[in-house]
């Protein structure tokens, strides 16, 4: 459903999440191990997820990635999911068809469409704050 470099934008920004709590910077090499991505791919990643304000950067001695525990509970799944693949989620057809529309459906599209709204809402509603706190607790994982 997502892209590969998604995945790994969510996993990455749930890792971060996880570490601010100590008010800890994380380096990139220790987030592409901790999300199993090579260092140069989580790198673009990281860099189009501080452009969109999803996380924050600094550099030099004790830089690194985080998240401010204030914005925690503002920042959304939805937002990491639209700063790397866009909002095509929300708007392509089930069958990747480019024609497929409510005045021209393809064969799945009546159904497919509360799909859509239902992973929007989902994607709208969970917080960098809520998926931490599942693993802060242990109820959740991140590793394989």
């Amino acid at each position: 459903m997502f892209s590969k470099s998604c995945e790994y934008a969510i996993r990455a920004a749930i890792f971060i999440a996880t570490q601010c709590s100590n008010d800890t910077k994380v380096g990139i090499k220790e987030i592409a191990t901790e999300i199993d991505s090579p260092i140069a791919f989580t790198a673009k990643i990281l860099q189009v997820l501080v452009k969109n304000n999803i996380i924050k950067s600094s550099k030099g001695v004790g830089g690194g990635f985080m998240v401010l525990k204030e914005d925690l509970a503002n920042i959304t799944l939805s937002q990491i999911v639209v700063a790397i693949d866009g909002d095509a989620v929300f708007l392509r057809c089930g069958l990747g068809l480019s024609n497929c529309s409510e005045n021209h459906p393809c064969p799945i599209h009546e159904k497919f469409k509360f799909v859509k709204q239902d992973l929007a809402l989902m994607l709208e509603n969970t917080t960098l704050e809520e998926l931490t706190t599942g693993i802060k607790k242990g109820m959740t994982y991140l590793k394989y």
